[in-house]
């Protein structure tokens, strides 16, 4: 047995705090070790990376360190929500999130039209620059049929360079949304299909996402939140010959209720997600807090 390692305090990189965290205990050990983890699958040049990004990521303020994974190759596969999308394009089309207070009176932000998701605003008017962007691109993809992927790589093409849609098409990095419709994007689809007719066919996305990991020679999975990205990560194995070979999960949610979101990832193991011999690291914490941890470690190392 290893010794347990007091933390010294002292002026150090954030990749040195790390390695330091390596040799203690509990989330602290957690946290660096799933660095460790998602590091050597970045540096696996035959492991193909999914991430599977849920929660309020954007609004919260981590939209670069989700570019950062993009841009810098380290992902090859992203998987997000409709909600990480929209408020993407939120930003993109000129609007913003705003700090807040958890401990405000919500009766008196609806009366001002502000939308509060914790302790972040975001006024109401975002929408109408939403709006203002969105239905145009969709009149010019009107009359014909995408999958999910398909849709997003138009929208991508016609968002403004700094947002993940973007970045996604410049990077060849694939996007799914399969959840596209439980969003701001799927309610400015629906105002657009009352007069006009466009096809996403969610289904087809499928197909798409599990030759991708049919043809890898190993996979890897990291994961941010739960939801419904985390099992359309881990689902598309079962369609396979393999299994992840490694996986990292960041979450606050607990597993004893039975929900994927805070499933273990060992649990993996018996649906054929996760392989036996995998190295896997469940990371119990806020995102944005270990999320900037673990990619400013990364920028060091890699």
């Amino acid at each position: 047995m290893e010794r347990i390692h007091h933390f010294e305090p002292e002026k150090m990189s954030v990749s040195e705090a790390l390695e330091r965290m390596r040799r203690m205990g509990f989330g602290a050990r957690r946290l660096a070790l799933g660095c460790d983890v998602i590091e050597e699958m970045i540096r696996d040049e035959k492991c193909l990376v999914f991430m599977g990004l849920a929660g309020a990521m954007v609004p919260a303020g981590m939209k670069r360190v989700i570019l950062k994974f993009i841009q810098n190759g380290w992902v090859d596969v992203l998987v997000t929500t409709g909600a990480n999308l929209t408020h993407d394009l939120v930003e993109a089309f000129g609007g913003s999130h705003y700090l807040g207070s958890d401990a405000a009176n919500d009766s008196h932000l609806r009366e001002e039209e502000i939308n509060r998701i914790f302790d972040v605003f975001m006024p109401n008017e975002v929408y109408l620059k939403l709006e203002e962007n969105l239905q145009p691109i969709f009149s010019e993809l009107s009359g014909k049929r995408y999958s999910v992927k398909e849709f997003l790589a138009e929208l991508g093409k016609r968002a403004p360079e700094g947002s993940i849609l973007r970045a996604c098409v410049d990077n060849n990095v694939d996007l799914y949304c399969p959840g596209i419709a439980d969003s701001g994007i799927g309610l400015q689809m629906w105002l657009f299909l009352q007069e006009n007719d466009i096809i996403v066919d969610t289904f087809s996305d499928l197909k798409d996402i599990i030759k991708r990991a049919w043809d890898a020679e190993r996979t890897g999975a990291i994961i941010i939140g739960g939801g419904v990205p985390k099992n359309f990560v881990l689902q598309t194995l079962q369609a396979t010959d393999k299994e992840h070979t490694y996986a990292v999960q960041i979450t606050t949610d607990r597993a004893e209720s039975g929900g994927l979101s805070g499933a273990h990832l060992r649990e993996g193991i018996s649906w054929g997600k996760i392989g036996k011999d995998a190295k896997y690291v469940d990371v119990i914490c806020d995102a944005t807090i270990a999320l900037p941890l673990i990619t400013s470690a990364l920028m060091e190392r890699l």
